[in-house]
């Protein structure tokens, strides 16, 4: 499970698994997210979606919830794709989580592979 998230920067080699761990608050307190959906999207500098990926509920009461990138998304072909992570609470409000800069976009960076199934 290895990969790396930075400011605005998901990086994952090709094929392999990475879980993101969300914890979000708000003034020090855990924010509920029950009933709150958080979504990741990947697309090609085109505009056009490569997949999309809902994360799991983890202690989301407690403010938690995981996205895990299975081979299934990190096995595409290696490079740059625009992402960001947005957040929908159950009143229907949206809000982008990552980047949390407003004036970048994310990257998700996929790096080469050796180690390939015969």
């Amino acid at each position: 499970m290895v990969g790396r998230m930075t400011k605005n920067i998901i990086e994952v080699r090709q094929g392999d698994s990475f879980t993101i761990t969300l914890h979000l608050y708000k003034n020090g307190a855990n924010i509920d997210l029950d009933g709150s959906v958080v979504r990741m999207q990947v697309r090609r500098n085109s505009g056009s979606l490569v997949w999309e990926l809902c994360a799991t509920s983890w202690q989301d009461n407690q403010g938690k919830m995981l996205l895990q990138i299975t081979p299934e998304y990190s096995n595409i072909a290696v490079g740059d794709y625009k992402c960001d992570i947005q957040l929908e609470t159950p009143d229907g409000s949206i809000n982008t989580i990552f980047p949390s800069n407003i004036h970048q976009i994310g990257i998700f960076r996929i790096t080469e592979q050796v180690t390939q199934g015969e």
